[in-house]
């Protein structure tokens, strides 16, 4: 796991609701992009990271495994777009072996997220389950920066092995951070 907190502390106590987009911009995104890079390339040495966005949300990908590493993007509130696009989008969408796995999104359909690169194969019991409390808290904050980073294991394999999924919300004076993180 990560330790976000000691970079964050640097940067959170100053961030109030007025400055929190142009600071989640410039100063976390790039720190939490910086993380996540050099914890993945620790386990694939090989790894072809590149960035990328849609929607307003960020994301990184390995080119080489052509698997997810990371989604970012700062809470719009509940996105009201139909979610019959993205059924026929996910048809076909690979899962695991078994029916254990669902079509996870990093990105939450109720925070805008939409398909293809923001779906990951992720245990049922999690997605269905703790995974949502977050994620409706991050719809719940307009502002709140939201995101998922998935672990994998050695290897090339598509389904990760855990999730860190985090929450920066911007107050009046104080910027609070949440961090779960699931076994997959």
């Amino acid at each position: 796991m990560i330790d976000y907190r000691e970079p964050l502390n640097g940067i959170l106590p100053r961030v109030s609701r007025e400055n929190a987009p142009q600071c989640f911009r410039d100063k976390v995104g790039p720190l939490l992009v910086a993380l996540w890079a050099h914890d993945y390339a620790r386990g694939v040495p090989a790894c072809e990271l590149l960035e990328t966005s849609d929607a307003g949300f960020s994301y990184l990908f390995d080119v080489a495994t052509e698997r997810l590493v990371a989604a970012w993007g700062l809470s719009r509130g509940k996105n009201h777009e139909s979610r019959a696009v993205i059924a026929t989008r996910m048809k076909g969408h690979p899962l695991g072996n078994s029916g254990r796995y669902h079509r996870g999104h990093a990105i939450a359909h109720t925070l805008g997220g939409r398909t293809d690169i923001n779906l990951v194969p992720q245990l049922g019991k999690i997605n269905s389950g703790p995974f949502r409390a977050l994620e409706r808290k991050a719809v719940s904050h307009p502002g709140a920066l939201y995101f998922t980073y998935w672990r994998y294991g050695r290897g090339v394999s598509q389904v990760p092995v855990a999730v860190e999924q985090g929450l920066l919300c911007p107050g009046e004076t104080v910027c609070t951070f949440e961090l779960n993180t699931f076994e997959n």
